[in-house]
């Protein structure tokens, strides 16, 4: 059984009626959120060997939270399904019921730093705020199942947070061609100079940008590194994409990875176009002068032509801070985050 029929089990058959029967005056949403590899249906045998098991994310007004936690405790059975419906998580030691009860503003500020209270399914969210969002810090409230939802506040969330207002996105696919034309050439030159690991660096550095863009072209989220490569190999643009890139990876010669990664830009362009974007006539990529790399059109330009917003215009160059930041210590914190998004 994945963790996502587990829960959906456990909701369904054990946490459901306890709240029915003791709390039915209470509205509620409730769902597999949060971290876990099983939010995002990629749970397998060795998710098992710790945080997985009967956990739930149930949400309730601020003042009854306290008391659903207390009835859950003092009803929830030892065990279900022959897992034990107690135990501790990696950052709580403490062996409790995994049924977290909070609130939807709570949930929103521990993903994604933002304090707005319960309104912030309505209230219109800042450029800063979106550029503050991972993609994994969105997946924690919008992946995984939602069982129930009687007040219909997580599934207004959960719309809100579908996708980036057109402009943003706009931004931000400009930002990672922006990071693709500053560094592409030099995957040749380096290994011109004969520095082969230099070239390969360059290439990875590269083929990072080049994922997260097909996510973007998608209109999906990315998730953390772990599973990129996974959920990008499902993305429809992988079929023309995806080999290239294997190629960069592989190639045993500097020219060969040059082409490889000339083509996949070719690919994600063609996609960008196909999708209804802003996109060059012709191809994205030309010789870079009169050296024998491959540089990259002004196709962070046409882009960024297209933004009407003047706020998103007056940005920087640099995105998202999940697209200048690589530190997982900054990344998985929502305050830090918000911080840096302001700052540039």
């Amino acid at each position: 059984m994945s963790g996502i029929e587990l829960a959906r089990a456990y909701w369904a058959d054990v946490v459901r009626p306890i709240l029915d029967r003791k709390l039915p005056d209470v509205p509620r949403a409730a769902g597999r959120l949060g971290t876990g590899s099983d939010v995002l249906g990629l749970d397998d045998a060795t998710s098992r060997d710790h945080d997985w098991g009967l956990r739930l994310t149930v949400l309730v007004p601020a003042d009854r939270a306290a008391e659903v936690d207390d009835v859950l405790t003092a009803s929830l059975p030892t065990s279900h399904q022959g897992l034990p419906t107690a135990f501790p998580l990696t950052w709580d030691p403490s062996v409790r019921h995994r049924v977290e009860v909070t609130t939807t503003a709570e949930l929103v500020r521990s993903r994604t730093g933002l304090a707005r209270g319960t309104a912030l399914g309505t209230a219109a969210l800042s450029v800063t705020d979106w550029l503050s969002f991972t993609g994994q810090s969105v997946l924690e409230i919008t992946a995984g199942p939602v069982f129930e939802d009687t007040s219909g506040e997580l599934t207004a969330l959960r719309d809100l947070l579908a996708w980036y207002p057109h402009d943003v996105w706009l931004h931000v696919l400009a930002a990672d061609w922006n990071r693709i034309e500053q560094e592409l050439p030099f995957v040749g030159r380096t290994g011109q100079r004969g520095d082969d690991l230099g070239s390969r660096l360059i290439a990875a550095r590269l083929i990072t940008a080049l994922v997260r863009l097909g996510f973007l072209l998608e209109r999906r989220w990315p998730p953390y590194p772990k599973w990129a490569g996974t959920l990008f190999g499902r993305l429809p643009v992988a079929a023309s994409a995806g080999g290239h890139l294997v190629d960069a990876l592989a190639a045993p010669t500097w020219q060969e990875r040059d082409a490889a990664l000339r083509s996949a830009c070719e690919a994600l362009h063609d996609r960008q176009r196909a999708a209804g974007l802003p996109a060059l006539d012709g191809t994205a990529c030309e010789p870079f002068f009169d050296r024998p790399f491959t540089g990259l059109r002004d196709v962070p330009g046409v882009l960024r032509g297209a933004i009407t917003d003047p706020e998103v215009r007056a940005l920087s160059h640099r995105g998202g801070v999940e697209q200048w930041v690589d530190d997982v210590g900054t990344l998985t914190d929502p305050g830090v985050r918000t911080r840096l998004a302001a700052s540039g």
